[in-house]
C-alpha cells in the first residue's frame, strides 16, 4: 500500500475526473500494471520514488490490468508494462517495459517541470561528475550558512584532499569534535589522507612493478605498490599485496602490512566486499 498523495489507483469509475481533468492542471503519469507481470513490479517502485520526488510535479494512477479489464482495453494496452503521460487531457508520451530510472527522468524532464535539487545533492552530483571546483563552491556556502553542519565539513575536507591540500583538510578534521571523528566517514578520511601524504614519498608503479619483476618478494615495493594502489581506488589489487608481504615478511617496517590492512578496511567500512574478503584471508594467515 502506498499513501503518498502524489499516487493512487486509477479505474473506470474516477479516470475521467482524477486522469483527464486532473491532466488540464497537473501532468498524470498512467502505470498498467497487474500482480503476475515481474517487470511491472520492478517498474513501480521507481515510478512511485519518482513521483515523491517530484512533489506533486505529476501525479502517478495505477492501472490494475486484471481489475480494470474496460479501462485497460480502451487504452489500447497490448502488453505491460504499460506507461502513458497524459497532460491536458491528451496522451502525450510513454513507454511499454520497465525502463531504467535514468530513461524515466528523461520522459518526465519533456514535459515536467523538474524539482528543485538539494543544494547538498546538486554538490554531491558534481563531485561524482569530476567537477571538483564546482562542488567545493557549493559546499563552501552551505558551510557559511551553517558552519555547525559536520557532513558538510567532513565533505569539505574530502575534496580539499582530492584538490591536493592535505592541510587544510587535516586541520578541518582536527577541527572536529571528539564524538564526531569516530564517526565513519571521518575515521575513513582520515585513513585516506594517511595514504595521500604518504603518495609523495612513493616511487612510480612502473618502476615498482619492475623490482617486483626482478625480486617478487621485495617487501618495500609490496608495501609501496600497494600504497599506489590505495590512491588509485584500486582496492583489491592493494589488499593481496599487503597479505602477500605479510607472508613472505610478516616483520617488516614492525608488521606494517598489517597495520596498511586494518588501516584500509577502516577507510571502505566493513560492508566493502573486498574488506569481508580480506578480513577472512588475514584472519587465517593469522590463525
Amino acid at each position: 500500500m502506498n499513501d503518498s498523495p502524489y499516487v493512487f489507483d486509477a479505474t473506470i469509475e474516477n479516470f475521467q475526473d482524477q486522469v483527464m481533468q486532473a491532466s488540464m492542471t497537473t501532468p498524470v503519469l498512467v502505470d498498467v500494471w497487474a500482480d503476475w507481470c515481474a517487470p511491472c513490479k520492478q517498474l513501480m517502485p521507481i515510478l512511485e520514488k519518482l513521483a515523491n520526488e517530484y512533489q506533486g510535479g505529476f501525479l502517478l494512477a495505477k492501472v490494475n490490468a486484471d481489475q480494470q479489464q474496460e479501462l485497460t482495453g480502451s487504452l489500447g494496452v497490448r502488453s505491460l508494462p504499460t506507461v502513458i503521460l497524459v497532460k491536458n487531457g491528451q496522451a502525450v508520451d510513454g513507454f511499454n517495459g520497465a525502463l531504467p530510472e535514468s530513461e524515466i527522468r528523461k520522459v518526465l524532464e519533456k514535459h515536467v517541470e523538474a524539482p528543485a535539487e538539494d543544494p547538498y545533492e546538486t554538490a554531491h552530483r558534481l563531485w561524482e561528475d569530476g567537477d571538483v571546483d564546482g562542488a567545493l563552491a557549493i559546499l563552501t556556502e552551505l558551510n557559511q550558512k551553517d558552519p555547525n553542519d559536520l557532513k558538510v565539513l567532513i565533505d569539505l575536507a574530502q575534496l580539499k584532499a582530492e584538490a591536493g591540500d592535505l592541510e587544510t583538510a587535516e586541520s578541518v578534521l582536527a577541527s572536529l569534535p571528539p564524538e564526531e571523528k569516530m564517526q565513519h566517514k571521518a575515521k575513513q578520511l582520515a585513513a585516506r589522507l594517511k595514504f595521500m601524504k604518504q603518495a609523495g614519498e612513493l616511487p612510480p608503479v612502473a618502476e615498482l612493478e619492475k623490482a617486483l619483476q626482478a625480486s617478487p618478494d621485495d617487501p618495500a615495493a609490496l608495501h609501496q605498490l600497494a600504497l599506489q594502489h590505495v590512491l588509485k581506488d584500486q582496492n583489491a589489487e592493494a589488499m593481496e599485496l599487503l597479505i602477500r608481504l605479510m607472508r613472505v615478511a610478516p616483520d617488516y617496517r614492525d608488521g606494517i602490512a598489517k597495520t596498511t590492512l586494518v588501516e584500509l578496511f577502516e577507510k571502505l567500512g566493513n560492508n566493502n566486499p573486498d574488506v569481508r574478503t580480506y578480513r577472512r584471508k588475514l584472519y587465517t594467515l593469522m590463525h
